[in-house]
């Protein structure tokens, strides 16, 4: 009698409680005294203020313009914020961006060195930054404002170095991206108005109908001469202009060839596995024939144009790996999971016209704000490599609309890894720098021996969101293609591409909610593709992310003798600790007992704080030993588990920054004696535009892993500890479990 599996268990939340932990703000010693600050900072702020009042009138709404604030290294956590010197200032942060300077003093060891920090944009009247620039000097102690002035390295007013963007083509009148600050003002909707007229005042026309509005920020096109662009930049509230990007290329990455010919199919004769079960897929378009199917539905946006076959071939292929993943000769389809909503959002125009990229954006935003889907894939999206310095509209719109943490969207990273790395060029394409979703870059194979597939974009993300791809999945290559539906369906087609990844990760993820039903949420089975895929210790975090994404059900849902897999769900309370024990069984282990943790979170963004792009962060502590303290100490020693130097090996970054990263995952190897009933603090701490907030509560999930292979017999000695509080999470419907 064939062994009874041992499914995932469930119910960890009933392990957890809330715990008092006080922790004291570390002070730091201020870089400069008082008189140091203001006589560095006193000319800086006249030199700026004085451009600022030679702006045209026009370019300064309601008579508001924009300094930027560059924060020393040092002082950029948001409990550093300098929110005195803004209030005394009669200045008001707007947004910011990462940026890197070198500090003329700091309380280091050694000579300063160029490091990473913040640039606050700040907008107050033309005359309060006069004022302020003359009232410096006279700056006391007993003066609020005089307490942050040490934390702030300089102050300047925008050039259009700081705004223009490079521009790739050599169009004398280029379609362009412009994206302005919509706050920071008593009227806000002035800044749009003022706009308008200004850009009307230099012979444009921008497009106001055509923008999008997110959060502080507005992206709108404007087609503009070149020679115009920089007097366009002198608008007080704009931020960035840019080229506006044409769409991915999905042209076919290989072709038929005597080894990668073409071969029949049939499909299933069934129904989807699960008729309630449907993800929607935004691309190209259907056939007549996939969509007479019970697999896939068609669906047309009102106002799109006439298909092209291309596109169409690209729509069905991908909604082909939804399906089926990959076709294999000789091996019948599988029974889909569920349903797909194909909403084609291409059409002949796209090519042509590079507003039709906000057209398609449009459609995309307009069925995600009118329809439900937990289960998303896109696989298309500007031919755009991501930017540490700016959010595009893509990436904006989209993580806003997934951050109550509902829907699990895959994104394709984009097929140019094979660009120039050190320009960027390779780099993930937006809207994969989304932080709500999970970027897929492509594995060459679906073999033990695999690679990341020279095309498939590499890291790192930008911070946060560093780890871009966080996971690849098979896409195919020219020795061991893709196959796919033709527009018929009754032919396997070869192909490649992150395209087909992305899709087929996602199939994954539909697996899992097939198997279990409504046990685990979306949150959960997205820390679960994570959590299981295979790493590589050749090839870098910023090649693969975490790894490939398990080839089979079997190795998300079961653990195998020697593993316990637990799966915590719950919710986060911002400023409180959550206390996580990691279930181990009674007793002595033998061996060496490795832990894998992943958590996963959504949350809402400020794509006008890049490098403050999340409003939710985790500060985890991993206390191994329940019975070692430090002297005095009231909880037991802390033991470093999730590491800055995971994300950031280069210490490129802020130190804070992979706190404050949607996704967390590692793995490490103990000593059994070194473990006793060991625990995770969590704490949940929230910001916006980079300073302390009040912050909604917020859904988790976290998977941890028990590994001891000298005891076979782990699972069921967890179990039987626990209980009354963990449970296996027992299929709803039996899948079949072959997926490769």
């Amino acid at each position: 009698m064939a062994k009874k599996p041992n499914f995932l268990l469930g119910n960890g939340h009933r392990l957890t409680s809330p715990v008092n932990i006080s922790k004291a703000m570390e002070s730091k010693d201020p870089p400069y005294g008082l008189n140091d600050a203001k006589t560095r900072l006193a000319p800086q702020f006249a030199v700026a203020a004085s451009s600022l009042a030679a702006l045209p009138e026009e370019a300064c709404p309601d008579g508001y313009s924009v300094g930027i604030v560059t924060l020393h290294p040092q002082f950029t956590a948001k409990s550093y914020f300098p929110g005195d010197l803004l209030r005394e200032a009669r200045m008001e942060a707007i947004g910011s961006r990462p940026a890197r300077t070198t500090p003329e003093k700091w309380t280091k060891q050694g000579d300063p060195e160029e490091s990473p920090t913040t640039e606050l944009f700040v907008a107050g009247r033309r005359e309060d930054f006069d004022r302020f620039a003359k009232g410096i000097p006279n700056l006391s102690k007993t003066d609020r404002s005089s307490r942050d002035l040490f934390k702030i390295e300089n102050f300047r007013a925008p050039q259009a170095k700081d705004r223009v963007q490079r521009l790739r083509k050599r169009t004398a009148e280029p379609m362009l991206e412009v994206v302005l600050h919509t706050s920071g003002i008593p009227r806000p909707s002035r800044i749009l108005e003022a706009f308008e007229f200004y850009a009307e005042s230099l012979g444009l026309d921008p497009i106001m109908d055509r923008r999008f509005d997110v959060s502080g920020l507005c992206f709108l096109p404007v087609r503009a001469p070149r020679q115009l662009i920089d007097d366009l930049s002198q608008f007080s509230f704009l931020r960035t202009i840019r080229e506006m990007p044409g769409l991915r290329p999905l042209r076919p990455i290989i072709r038929a060839s005597a080894k990668t010919k073409p071969f029949p199919v049939t499909l299933p004769n069934s129904q989807p596995l699960d008729k309630q079960l449907r993800a929607a897929v935004f691309d190209g378009g259907i056939s007549t024939d996939l969509h007479n199917t019970p697999f896939a539905v068609a669906h047309d946006p009102e106002g799109i144009g006439p298909a092209v076959d291309g596109y169409v071939d690209h729509g069905t292929g991908v909604t082909s790996a939804v399906l089926f993943g990959p076709i294999i000769k000789g091996i019948e389809l599988s029974q889909p999971y569920g349903t797909v909503d194909h909403f084609r959002v291409l059409d002949k125009h796209t090519t042509k016209d590079p507003l039709e990229l906000y057209d398609a954006l449009n459609h995309i935003k307009n069925v995600l704000q009118s329809r439900k889907y937990q289960f998303i894939n896109l696989s298309i999206g500007p031919a755009l490599p991501i930017e540490d310095y700016d959010v595009h509209a893509w990436t904006a719109v989209l993580d806003s609309v997934l951050s109550d943490g509902e829907t699990l969207t895959t994104i394709a990273v984009g097929n140019e890894g094979e660009q120039d790395h050190e320009s960027g060029n390779a780099r993930v394409q937006v809207p994969s720098d989304s932080v709500n979703a999970l970027a897929i870059g492509a594995a060459d194979s679906r073999s033990d021996t695999w690679n990341r597939a020279p095309y498939s974009c590499i890291g790192p993300g930008r911070s946060p969101g560093l780890i871009k791809p966080e996971v690849i999945a098979f896409g195919g290559c020219g020795s061991e293609p893709f196959f796919v539906l033709d527009q018929s369906t009754t032919i396997a087609t070869p192909d490649a591409g992150t395209s087909y990844a992305s899709p087929y990760a996602l199939r994954m993820g539909m697996g899992v909610r097939a198997h279990f039903g409504n046990s685990l949420s979306m949150l959960a089975i997205k820390s679960l593709l994570v959590h299981c895929s295979e790493p590589s210790s050749e090839l870098s975090v910023h090649e693969i992310g975490w790894g490939r994404v398990a080839q089979d059900l079997d190795s998300l849902v079961i653990c195998p003798d020697g593993h316990a897999r637990v799966v915590y769900q719950g919710v986060l309370t911002p400023g409180l600790y959550l206390r996580t024990p990691v279930p181990l069984p009674s007793g002595s282990l033998q061996g060496m007992v490795t832990l894998t943790a992943t958590f996963c979170f959504a949350c809402q963004t400020d794509p006008e704080d890049p490098g403050n792009y999340t409003r939710g962060g985790l500060d985890v502590t991993f206390r191994p030993h329940a019975h070692k303290f430090d002297e005095d100490a009231v909880h037991p020693k802390s033991k470093s588990f999730f590491r800055r130097t995971d994300f950031d090996t280069e210490k490129e970054l802020r130190l804070d920054a992979h706190k404050w990263e949607t996704t967390l995952h590692r793995q490490q190897r103990f000593q059994s004696r070194t473990l006793k009933d060991p625990i995770f603090d969590v704490h949940y701490q929230v910001r916006e535009a980079g300073k302390p907030t009040v912050g909604d509560k917020i859904k988790y999930a976290l998977i941890i892993t028990v590994s001891a292979p000298k005891v076979t017999n782990l699972y069921e000695r967890i179990v039987q500890r626990y209980q009354t509080q963990l449970e296996p999470i027992m299929p709803v419907i039996e899948v079949p479990i072959r997926v490769r």
